[in-house]
Formats: structure tokens, C-alpha cells, sequence
């Protein structure tokens, strides 16, 4: 038995809840192309976003620990995948196209430049005068300009619905972004949204643990993961690394579980029957309920605490500032030091935004390393 794209569609619509996005009603690509034979569009633009040179940098871009701090600690493409994971898991019970779902998740963090979101703040104020810098901006930036990959377009050419996820995309750390496309976006794209602040602040306090930056003792601070303990016997006063999983797989449980039932909910209150609906909804439908909601923030405010504030933490932060204003003013300095095929893009994007993209490309250790070779 074989799948066609035709077949795939179909199969597809008569599955998906009226709400969700469908592959046959894409607004399509800004250059048309043939589509693959057995694939639907959302499924074709996931598979380029996976073989991108900015996906594989992901592996070796900090999530908050640096690499060199060890092995084990999330990097922006772990914590990307598992973004994938709870945003499909989430689309899967709500009926909602999965393919589209996979692909903004997997494309929503492109843009991060090295040392996670030090790096962006540093970045946007070294461009404040020629643009700013924004990781949602640079992402879609990435995703039609600066990925060249085909012979008759800049870019990926993916369709309007991807793009869009990444432009409606919150930028909790940019208030100041406005979201380059209207509306609220698809539900899918807001689920990506919701999904992405479930699975950091899950794996966050996971990674401070294991870092022993964070101490279990410090948790009974946050009441849902003092109840979570609660539930499964763990004693918080000692946690032991399998204790400190099931602690986490319960957190996300809660979190994912939440999502679901707060969103369907929504939906069914506000009787959206199709995507376009859901885009022009007054409010954002994907939500995690109140007391839910109340939860997470006291989570973040806690890792904002007693973990991203950490001096250890901080003391790396100061070290990828120093990296990155060094960085830009030598190359702005000397644009002679930037490789020939950088200095050829001066004239089109302007000095500062042309080094501004070859650094946000770097991944950490090879901003490392570029310091160290321009320092005496």
C-alpha cells in the first residue's frame, strides 16, 4: 500500500478537528515549486528545516548551562526537540495537524545566537542603531534570506503557515517585538508557543539539580512541585537522580495534561469550526487554565531566583558579554578580519547587520575560539 500526497491530504482533513490547520488549505510558498510526491507541505518544510545549517549549530548553542560545563545539560537543539515532543503531544489530543506543529517547533529557536539569551540581549543592544536584534525576527531572517540552499530562491521557500508560527511566536524576552504577521496565529503555533515554556521551565529546574546549582530543599519554595512530591513519596530533603526524574516527568505530565484539557475547553466556549477563527479570536486559545498558569509563573519566578540569577550563572553571562561586544567591535573595527564571503554581503546588508548574522550563526565554542584568535 502506498500514500500519495493526494491521498495524504485527504487522509489528513477527515482526521484533523475542524480548527486545526490542514496541509490542502496552505496559503502555499512565496515561489512556486512542485510539491513532493509523498509528502504533504508541512511535512516537505520539516524535513528542510532539519537538514539547515542553522539546525545543526543548535546542537552547540547554550540553553543556560555552557557547553563546557558538561555533557549532559540541555543545549538549544535538546531543548528544541523536546519542545517537539510536548507541542506534539498536545496537537495529538487536540486534533491538531501534527506536521505543522513539528515543523514550528523545530524552526522556533534558529535564530538564537551563541550563549543563549545573554547573547540576544547583547546583540540587540550592539544593533540598536542599525535594526536591533530579535531571535524570532532572525529566525524567519534565517529561514527566507540567509539559508542558501536551492538555485532559485533565497532561503527555504517554506510555506505561510510555518513562517507564520515563528513570526506570532511570543518574545517573552523582547517586549518590545511586534509579531511581523496578524492575528493570533494558528492553534498550532500557539500550542508551539505553550509548549515551549512548559518544556524550559521543566528542564530547567532538571538541569539546575543535576548542576547542583539548585538544591532539592529549595523546591518546597514552589508549591505544585511540593505537592507533585507529595504524590509520589519523594522526599525533597534528599532527591536522588531516579527521584529527580520522576519528579520532572510528573512536572511536564501536569503542565502537558493542563494544556490539553485548558485548551479544549477554549475552543469549545469559543466555537471556532476553522483555522481562519482561530486566527482572528480577540484572545489566544492555547492556555494552561488558572491554576495552572499561576503555577508555572511561580516556577519561573522561582528558576528567575534561585537558578538563572545564580552566581555561577552569572559569572558565564559576563564571560559571553565580553566574547560578543568583543567580537562585534573588532569586526566592525576591521572588516577585513571577517571571511571573504561575509565582507561580499557588506555592501547588500550593511557592516553591522552582516557581522551581526555571522555572529548570531556562531555556535559558542567557535565564538570562543574567534575571541581568542583576536586577542594579543
Amino acid at each position: 500500500m502506498r500514500f500519495s500526497r493526494e491521498a495524504l491530504l485527504e487522509l489528513e482533513a477527515s482526521r484533523l478537528a475542524p480548527y486545526a490547520q490542514k496541509a490542502r488549505d496552505t496559503r502555499g510558498r512565496a515561489h512556486p515549486e512542485p510539491e513532493s510526491l509523498y509528502r504533504t507541505p508541512y511535512q516537505k518544510d520539516r524535513d528542510r528545516i532539519l537538514h539547515t545549517t542553522a539546525f545543526r549549530r543548535l546542537e552547540y548553542k547554550t540553553q543556560v548551562l555552557p557547553g563546557w560545563a558538561g555533557d549532559y545539560y540541555r543545549t538549544r537543539l535538546t531543548h528544541t526537540l523536546e519542545v517537539a515532543q510536548v507541542s506534539r503531544s498536545i496537537a495529538r489530543a487536540l486534533g491538531l495537524n501534527e506536521d505543522l506543529t513539528e515543523a514550528i517547533a523545530l524552526s522556533h529557536d534558529l535564530g538564537h545566537p551563541p550563549f543563549g539569551h545573554t547573547g540576544e540581549h547583547v546583540l540587540n543592544a550592539l544593533m540598536q542603531d542599525h535594526g536591533g536584534f530579535e531571535h524570532n525576527a532572525q529566525a524567519l531572517r534565517i529561514l527566507t534570506h540567509l539559508e542558501v540552499r536551492y538555485p532559485g530562491f533565497r532561503g527555504l521557500n517554506l510555506t505561510y503557515e510555518v513562517l507564520e508560527g515563528i513570526a506570532t511566536h511570543e518574545a517573552a524576552y523582547s517586549p518590545g517585538f511586534k509579531p511581523l504577521y496578524e492575528g493570533q496565529g494558528t492553534l498550532e503555533a500557539q500550542v508551539v508557543d505553550l509548549s515551549d515554556a512548559i518544556a524550559y521551565a521543566a528542564h530547567d529546574l532538571d538541569d539546575g539539580l543535576r548542576a547542583g546549582l539548585l538544591h532539592p530543599e529549595e523546591l518546597k519554595e514552589v508549591e505544585l512541585l511540593q505537592a507533585l512530591a507529595l504524590e509520589e513519596g519523594l522526599d525533597l530533603l534528599r532527591l536522588p537522580e531516579l527521584d529527580r526524574r520522576v519528579l520532572v516527568r510528573q512536572l511536564l505530565g501536569y503542565f502537558i495534561t493542563a494544556a490539553i484539557e485548558a485548551t479544549h475547553r477554549r475552543v469549545e466556549e469559543a466555537g471556532v469550526q476553522s483555522a481562519e477563527a482561530v486566527r482572528r479570536h480577540p484572545s489566544r486559545l492555547a492556555a494552561l487554565g488558572e491554576e495552572a498558569e499561576k503555577a508555572l509563573k511561580a516556577l519561573k519566578a522561582f528558576l528567575m531566583e534561585r537558578f538563572y540569577r545564580h552566581p555561577e550563572v552569572l559569572r558565564e553571562r559576563r564571560k559571553a558579554e565580553a566574547v560578543l561586544e568583543g567580537l562585534f567591535a573588532a569586526y566592525t573595527r576591521y572588516p577585513e578580519l571577517l571571511p571573504r564571503e561575509v565582507q561580499a554581503k557588506i555592501p547588500e546588508e550593511g557592516l553591522e547587520r552582516a557581522v551581526c548574522d555571522y555572529i548570531a550563526g556562531m555556535t559558542d565554542r567557535f565564538a570562543l575560539e574567534a575571541y581568542r584568535r583576536l586577542s594579543p
